[in-house]
């Protein structure tokens, strides 16, 4: 296989960079991002291009014409980008990339990277929903990747080739950026006091395995990627051993817009370093679980780690210690 990776340059992209070069059948790959991949990356080739710039991309992959694409270009707001610029990455990347892909003639497997925020939380939804239920989000980011989705299903439809849709939950890890991971590292973590619903987690390790064994599988359907168990805000929390700090008022109004209070705690938050978008505010006050049973089916792979592991080994991180070094000339 040829293979094209986009959003190589994160965490999840550059795991996943590593995992498909261990593989023989990989004949040749090329990744693209707007930032350098996490490591160094032997046998492939990386093409550092704003997504936005869909000419360059649409370039790269008509002359590469890959045989496989596995498309992470699913800018998450808030974790490296802004939301109006991970929205705009997203939606030009993912139709310059799939889009040329599929004009070449040569794809035979798409694996797009989604979220559980495509199903959305709106009120009377199904609290833990499996492949069936129908998309309906309720975030920028859920329709995000909900359109990510559709640009995918058609350029499969058009190169005839297998699509997987893999909806993972929220992707954290000590060094992946993450809103929520931010979130939980805070020293002192608002919560919601009207409520503490369940939420669960995704190693990104665990999901780059499910994304490499879609590819490897020719995996051709829906898949919800979800870390076992579950933990509420308030136990997310205690688990790092940070003060809960209940913020009365709703996280969310009719609109996706904070209540007024915790528009307060948004604004404080932002200045400690971390940014909390609408989606992010729509699991401390809805939660986000799915039901990932059908991974173990189509994938032939479930997650090695819990939710509540995930959520330990992003505390048990260590702080980066500054040292003094030592003016020799002194004295």
């Amino acid at each position: 296989m040829r293979v094209l990776v986009t959003g190589a340059g994160g965490a999840l992209g550059t795991r996943v960079v590593q995992l498909l070069l261990a593989e023989a059948s990989i004949e040749e790959l090329v990744g693209l991002d707007a930032d350098p991949p996490r490591r160094r990356l032997r046998r492939a080739t990386f093409h550092r291009v704003d997504p936005r710039d869909m000419t360059r991309v649409a370039g790269i992959v008509a002359g590469f014409a890959p045989t496989a694409v596995v498309h992470l270009g699913a800018y998450e707001p808030g974790a490296e980008a802004a939301a109006t610029t991970a929205a705009a990455r997203t939606d030009a990347g993912t139709r310059a990339a799939l889009e040329s892909a599929a004009l070449v003639g040569s794809l035979e497997r798409l694996v797009v990277r989604s979220g559980l925020e495509v199903y959305g939380r709106a009120r009377g939804a199904v609290t833990v929903p499996d492949e069936s239920v129908a998309p309906d989000p309720t975030s920028p980011f859920g329709r995000s990747l909900l359109d990510v989705e559709h640009v995918a299903a058609a350029a499969g439809r058009r190169a005839g080739a297998a699509v997987a849709c893999l909806r993972l939950a929220p992707v954290v890890g000590p060094h992946v950026p993450s809103p929520l991971g931010r979130w939980l590292r805070l020293p002192v973590v608002p919560i919601s006091l009207l409520a503490d619903p369940p939420f669960a987690v995704l190693h990104h390790d665990d999901a780059a395995r499910a994304l490499v064994a879609a590819l490897l599988g020719g995996a051709d359907a829906v898949v919800n990627v979800v870390g076992r168990g579950a933990v509420t805000p308030f136990q997310a929390a205690r688990l790092g051993s940070r003060m809960p700090f209940p913020v009365a008022g709703p996280c969310l109004r009719p609109t996706s817009t904070g209540g007024p209070l915790w528009e307060i705690v948004r604004r404080a938050a932002e200045v400690a370093g971390s940014s909390m978008p609408d989606h992010l505010l729509e699991l401390l006050s809805r939660g986000r679980t799915a039901d990932g049973g059908r991974a173990r089916e189509v994938l032939g792979v479930e997650p090695a780690h819990s939710t509540a592991e995930v959520i330990k080994a992003l505390y048990d991180w260590a702080p980066v210690t500054p040292l003094r070094v030592r003016d020799e000339t002194a004295a």
